[in-house]
């Protein structure tokens, strides 16, 4: 194809066809040679060099030559497409589950279940605007949305997933307070603080992710050769970026969540061994008020096991985003070597977490499960379903099925 339009650009040049075949054959080769020598230099696959009168028509061109020649077969695309789309409804289904579930029940109206619900919010916004264009840039293997979309994705792309990390530093901070010092929860976690940490969890992604990306402070003084089209969708940042942004966005909360998360270990050990001696105690009939004592633990082991629920969906989030943070401190210092290949497969790895959440909370926690199985059956719509139902009694569920 390539051979055909320069054979066009020369008999426009006053030559016939024949000269174009003949004459001027060196000249067709020479230019292959040179455009083979550029793709195989460089892994991003963009032309080494562009004459200085190369206008954005032929800037374009070659990017959609680009794009024909990287493209997949096509039973590969539809497979891959499929299985991309079936992860996006994963994760914009089962994070409205979360949302519409805490909204609906007040037993689920929680601190701790405010952070989770603005948390779904992130990750189902991911799934709704974020993941389909990658989908399309990983499948077609080039991004064909435009320049401007492309600073715009990029922004949505870095502020959400900071503002999930964000959620779960405050789930931390609120899980500390509720098993290592219960007296002054209610205080520490008021209505007022909890929707002031909100609004912290999307203003500071807000300004780390549109602010430096869409005016482009982001690659200012990167100076890779060649720079790939503006066309290309290709986040390059440099290292000053690459290092301040995954600093904030990642490894201080990351370090202040696994700070929390050890001192709630260490308070969930000793209390659980302080329920082993109430029990030990309830079992010889040891001591006068045993209901309050039965209350008591019953309350510390929902602390516990709320606890060992939300670290989990912690340690998940960590071990499936910190591959992508780890590449993306490291690539500026090692000149932009990262395969294309890499980074993709990180990108969706913590893509993936935004769809797995939902499905740990409806694993490990029976309230969520129930309220979710209330939600996909329609049972809501009944009169005998309310939104002050207990969703922990089994009672309940079997009322609302009669």
């Amino acid at each position: 194809m390539l051979t055909g339009a320069i054979c066009s650009v020369l008999e426009m040049s006053h030559h016939t066809a024949k000269s174009c075949q003949n004459v001027h054959i060196m000249d067709v080769v020479c230019i292959l040679t040179e455009q083979d020598q550029a793709m195989n230099n460089t892994s991003l696959g963009w032309p080494e060099d562009l004459d200085g009168d190369a206008n954005l028509s032929s800037l374009h061109g070659d990017l959609e030559d680009f794009c024909a020649t990287s493209s997949r077969h096509q039973a590969s695309r539809v497979i891959l497409y499929a299985f991309f789309t079936a992860g996006i409804l994963c994760t914009v289904v089962g994070n409205f589950l979360v949302v519409l579930a805490i909204a609906y029940y007040k037993q689920l109206q929680s601190p701790t279940n405010s952070f989770v619900m603005s948390l779904a919010v992130a990750d189902c916004l991911v799934g709704l605007v974020v993941m389909p264009y990658s989908m399309v840039r990983t499948v077609e293997g080039c991004w064909l949305f435009g320049a401007l979309f492309c600073r715009v994705h990029s922004s949505l792309d870095v502020m959400l997933c900071t503002a999930s990390i964000f959620h779960l530093s405050c789930i931390a901070f609120d899980r500390y307070y509720a098993v290592c010092n219960p007296l002054v929860y209610h205080l520490k976690m008021s209505q007022g603080r909890v929707a002031f940490l909100i609004v912290v969890c999307w203003a500071v992604p807000l300004l780390i992710s549109f602010g430096p990306i869409m005016l482009g402070l982001h690659k200012a003084g990167v100076n890779m050769v060649p720079m790939p089209p503006e066309d290309a969708c290709v986040f390059l940042v440099n290292r000053v970026y690459a290092v301040m942004a995954s600093l904030v966005a990642f490894y201080l909360p990351m370090g202040v969540m696994l700070a929390a998360y050890w001192k709630i270990y260490k308070a969930a050990k000793r209390q659980a061994m302080q329920i082993s001696a109430m029990e030990s105690q309830f079992s010889a009939g040891v001591g006068k008020d045993s209901s309050k004592k039965q209350r008591h633990r019953n309350a510390m082991r929902r602390e516990r096991k709320a606890a060992k629920t939300l670290g989990i969906i912690m340690g998940v989030f960590l071990l499936f985003w910190l591959p992508f943070f780890t590449v993306n401190i490291v690539d500026p210092f090692i000149d932009y070597s990262t395969a294309v290949e890499v980074w993709e497969f990180f990108l969706w790895l913590g893509y993936v977490n935004s769809s797995l959440n939902p499905f740990l909370y409806g694993f490990f926690n029976r309230s969520f499960r129930r309220a979710f199985m209330m939600i996909m059956g329609c049972r809501i719509c009944l009169s005998s379903s309310s939104p002050g139902m207990d969703l922990s009694k089994e009672s309940n569920e079997r009322k609302v099925n009669q």
